[in-house]
């Protein structure tokens, strides 16, 4: 009795191709489903708009810095939780009576993002209290406006729990 040779024939090599490539076909596709899911690519609601209207934005900055207004951000912690603090100067002096308005937002997805109440503590210090936030980077979209002027600023935030 002789044993069957097993031979490798011109159909074999054609099903073994087209299930190899079946099967990363199949991967990428649901890499692609995954990632779609996790971040769709659009975070600001419409962005086709915003940049038809971007030089109108740069010329509006252009005048912000002509005014020399600054802004300075930074997280702390309180017994509460967190708090976010901004600081106000024109050319070294402090600005009191502006009304800060402004967003805190988790890069990757807007479920996170958290309007913002400013308080003013004078002396150009205005804080937010955030209570309980999830660690990681913040990006901080704010608007200060007095009736001397205004000013958009924008800043990454880093917030560790202690």
């Amino acid at each position: 009795m002789s044993a069957a040779r097993a031979e490798i024939r011109g159909w074999h090599v054609l099903a073994i191709i087209l299930a190899f490539f079946s099967i990363i076909i199949a991967v990428n596709v649901t890499f692609a489903i995954y990632a779609v899911r996790s971040f769709p690519g659009e975070d600001v609601q419409r962005s086709y708009l915003q940049g038809l209207h971007y030089n109108n934005v740069l010329a509006e900055r252009r005048a912000q810095a002509a005014q020399g207004w600054r802004a300075t951000a930074a997280l702390r912690e309180d017994p509460a939780g967190a708090v976010l603090e901004v600081w106000l100067t024109s050319r070294d002096v402090s600005i009191d009576g502006a009304m800060l308005s402004g967003i805190l937002e988790w890069p990757t997805s807007s479920q996170f993002d958290r309007p913002l109440n400013f308080e003013s503590l004078g002396d150009g210090r205005y804080v937010a209290r955030l209570g309980e936030i999830t660690p990681g980077r913040w990006r901080l979209r704010a608007r200060a406006e007095s009736a001397v002027g205004a000013l958009d600023f924008e800043s990454e935030l880093t917030w560790r729990s202690r």
